[in-house]
């Protein structure tokens, strides 16, 4: 069984051990520092926090892109004893005030940018607020001498390690795993945010499990690309490279797929952790329209032909992204199963896993090499999974779990941990889905989305948009119910409609062709009524998840 080890100690260990190695980059700046000059900046902030008197549980709001400074900022608060409340940059600035307030935090570490919107006379309890980029002192409570603190800082730091900082100076608080040392305020397509409290054994409970599957290993490299302030990029892109001794690159550009693929041959990753979006766009943009053309179908109808082709086009992807690396994996959403589909079809290395914020956030996964087309994965060893139906293995029922990864509650918030975690201690997950004996889970869709048809059937809405958000002229829909019957809202996919010279008038006609061809692919009561188009893109969570309550009141 593996064992689960006291976080801080985790970081404490891998900063001594892999001391002269680089630890982190950012893409496009010639920036790297090595775990030795990272541990280094840590100690200088602890001492920052030692002037200032924060003391052990105290809670440190940061908000900002993902950078260097921000992933020494957060180590800098865990390894202090405090508690980091990482917030979304994309949040507007009501919410981060409301967010830094809810939390209690003392400290506020934030990008310039995003406190150029904040009023100061807001935040209730912070004593200061500090410059993500240049840790200036931006506000401070009266008394709070932050200023001087931080002038003083160099000089002090100087004066306690006289023969200058080394590995052998590494000694960080002995805090129990069963404190909360993070608080996630999650952002999902609900619109009520909460605040998830994660436990050290929380995190070291997803940190080991990377550590025991080797997704990173010493001196591997990865490529950060997915929000650090979200629990999925936190945990596999910052969180398990650090505990191992990998050099993490990070993106700190949007991750389109021309920006983000051209990074990947750069960096030449060990490990590849993207959300679906990026590999259904690489799917639909570039190989769905080669393996469409007339020549191209024809010769993949032939025997032995295709499998020639397929392994051409899986070598092509695999040197896309990078050519080194052991799998990708997939989470933070269901993967549209045609994409799914295909790339298990010419044996390309993924793999499909589960998790929630509120599990810091895995619940699933296996490796690529065992993993069950349509799955998302075995549940983990050290967390328990069942189905609440009368047929867990063929009938849908809401997905619940319990185990080392669950959080604690939601922070200052009994009600709605109550509504989710039940006496036994199972988190109802709100996702609905099936389970195998041997505890493989196969997602169909949120219980909060689920329809019910006329004749009594359940319609799960997001299978039927992965089948139209591939069809011509579609870029992203959602699913309705209006009046009784489903409606298709859709965003068009200007850039196809445009190289094909599709006029305002036609999309009507064409529209009506795709719901047409759809309503073939579906079952009888799953048939679309109606498509509505949508003058803009749907509005989204950071993690790309339409916002869907916004577009079914």
């Amino acid at each position: 069984m593996m064992k689960i080890q006291n976080f801080i100690k985790i970081y404490e260990r891998s900063f001594i051990e892999n001391w002269d190695l680089p630890a982190l980059s950012e893409y496009g700046k010639n920036n790297t520092i090595t775990y030795g000059e990272f541990a280094t900046s840590i100690a200088q902030i602890h001492m920052l926090f030692e002037s200032l008197g924060l003391k052990p549980g105290d809670k440190v709001a940061l908000c900002g892109k993902d950078s260097v400074e921000w992933v020494r900022a957060y180590m800098a608060t865990v390894t202090y004893g405090g508690v980091i409340v990482p917030i979304l940059p994309e949040f507007n600035p009501l919410d981060v005030t409301h967010i830094v307030n809810h939390s209690e935090a003392r400290l506020f570490i934030v990008s310039d940018n995003i406190w150029e919107h904040i009023e100061p006379e807001s935040l209730l309890n912070v004593s200061g607020v500090l410059s993500l980029e240049t840790r200036n002192v931006l506000h401070e409570a009266p008394d709070t001498e932050l200023q001087r603190h931080i002038r003083l800082l160099k000089r002090r730091f100087n004066r306690r390690y006289t023969h200058g900082y080394t590995s052998g100076d590494v000694k960080y608080i002995d805090r129990d795993n069963d404190e909360v040392t993070e608080i996630n305020y999650t952002s999902g397509t609900t619109g009520f945010s909460k605040g998830v409290m994660l436990t050290g054994e929380n995190l070291a409970g997803n940190v080991c499990f990377g550590i025991h599957s080797e997704l990173h290993f010493r001196n591997s490299r990865a490529l950060a690309f997915l929000p650090m302030a979200h629990a999925y990029g936190c945990a596999f892109d910052m969180l398990t490279p650090l505990a191992v001794g990998s050099h993490v690159t990070l993106l700190g550009k949007t991750p389109s797929p021309r920006v983000l693929l051209k990074a990947l041959a750069e960096v030449r990753p060990n490990l590849v952790v993207c959300v679906p979006l990026i590999l259904e766009k690489i799917y639909k943009n570039q190989i769905l329209p080669m393996i469409s053309k007339g020549t191209m179908r024809w010769t993949l109808a032939v025997p032995f032909l295709d499998s020639l082709i397929y392994s051409k086009i899986r070598k092509k992807l695999v040197d896309a992204f990078g050519g080194e690396f052991e799998e990708v994996i997939v989470g933070g959403a269901p993967l549209n199963h045609e994409v799914e589909e295909f790339l298990h079809k010419i044996k390309f290395p993924f793999t499909v896993g589960y998790g929630m914020t509120e599990c810091g956030p895995l619940i699933s996964y296996t490796p690529w090499r065992k993993f069950i087309v349509g799955s998302s994965g075995k549940t983990l060893p050290i967390m328990e999974s069942k189905v609440e139906s009368p047929d867990p293995e063929h009938i849908p029922g809401e997905i619940c779990v319990r185990g080392t990864n669950l959080m604690k509650g939601y922070f200052k918030n009994p009600e709605a941990t109550a509504a989710v975690i039940d006496a036994e201690g199972w988190l109802h997950t709100g996702d609905m889905g099936t389970r195998s004996s041997d505890g493989t889970l196969f997602l169909r869709g949120r219980s909060k989305t689920m329809l019910l048809s006329s004749s009594g059937q359940n319609i799960y809405p997001e299978e039927i948009e992965a089948k139209l958000n591939n069809m011509p002229f579609v870029s992203e829909s959602l699913v309705v119910d209006r009046d009784g019957k489903l409606t298709a809202l859709v965003y068009p996919d200007y850039e196809a409609i445009d190289k094909l010279g599709v006029s305002v008038g036609d999309m009507d006609d064409a529209m009506e062709n795709v719901r047409k061809e759809l309503n073939k692919l579906v079952a009888p009561y799953e048939q679309i009524a109606k498509i509505v188009l949508m003058p803009n893109e749907f509005e989204k969570t950071p993690k790309r998840s339409i916002k869907r309550f916004l577009y079914t009141r």
